[in-house]
């Protein structure tokens, strides 16, 4: 059976060598015994796909996509072309939809996760908003993000609602973020209910990035916005809900409710477009893509 072929962002400006912020795992890739290929990412998100992956070599069998986000429209398009090119995603354009954004993944997390309401589309208006709000209780503090992505560095202004039940309060928040994300604003408007985590000496929340291929755990270490930290979550729980999600390249995000033991799901991602920990011994996890 053919070794499936990792794809990874070209440099900007250098086109035939990785981008600088995946040369480390190109080289891992490599001494692993693996090959990859590179792939445009501005010239994919700009709809120039035939030129995206014009270095792709045409009957490069089995692929997996390692690299920056994209949207399922934008993967769907990749995979077309790469078809073109008598090439198959490992990971199916629905498959990344429902791994990638929140709709797709949370009723089989429901229970696992905060509870979230979310409205398709650009920016709700107030009668929405007070629905979805009314659909998570009314009441209480809660986190605005799109389908994908929040804004938890302009916590205050764009993250952030201390009560629900404000729907002034709650419309200038989520009018601030629909704001900042612009043409970036992934699939609509998700309201999460807030969950305490417990947290770091700078006060982030201690996380840990699970990744999974084919329902098993082959890296378990700190998210990006914790580096430093050996979380060791228990993953008895999870792993039923990763199966019956049923993709084959994803992960998990976990934190520690500051209130209880146990852990909750943070956030769930496709694989392919999820950032890898430095400092963290990777080859377990390269190894089997390369095997799949």
């Amino acid at each position: 059976m053919p070794v499936p072929l990792i794809l990874l962002p070209s440099d900007p400006l250098a086109p035939r060598r990785p981008d600088p912020h995946y040369v480390w795992e190109a080289q891992q890739v490599r001494e692993l015994g693996g090959e990859y290929a590179l792939v445009d990412h501005d010239a994919l998100t700009a709809g120039a796909v035939a030129e995206a992956v014009r270095r792709v070599p045409h009957g490069s069998g089995p692929l997996w996509y390692r690299g920056w986000m994209v949207s399922a429209s934008a993967y769907a398009a990749l995979a077309v072309e790469l078809g073109r090119r008598e090439c198959a995603l490992l990971t199916s354009p629905s498959a990344y939809a429902d791994a990638h954004e929140l709709p797709g993944w949370y009723s089989v997390f429901e229970g696992a996760t905060p509870a979230s309401a979310w409205i398709a589309g650009g920016a709700p208006d107030s009668g929405a908003l007070a629905e979805a709000a009314a659909r998570l209780g009314g009441r209480g503090p809660a986190v605005v993000k799109d389908y994908v992505k929040s804004r938890k560095h302009e916590w205050f202004e764009a993250c952030f609602v201390p009560e629900l039940g404000d729907l002034a309060a709650l419309g200038r928040v989520v009018s601030r973020f629909v704001e900042l994300q612009g043409d970036g604003l992934a699939g609509g408007v998700v309201l999460r209910r807030y969950e305490d985590f417990v947290r770091d000496a700078a006060g982030r929340a201690l996380e840990a990035r699970v990744w999974w291929v084919d329902g098993e755990p082959v890296l378990v270490g700190p998210h990006p916005d914790s580096p430093g930290s050996d979380p060791e979550p228990d993953l008895s729980e999870v792993q039923p809900l990763v199966r019956a999600l049923g993709c084959r390249f994803v992960t998990t995000d976990l934190a520690r409710r500051a209130d209880g033991p146990g852990w909750r799901v943070v956030e769930v991602g496709d694989g392919q477009v999820s950032d890898l920990p430095r400092g963290v011994d990777v080859s377990g996890l390269l190894s089997s893509l390369i095997a799949a």
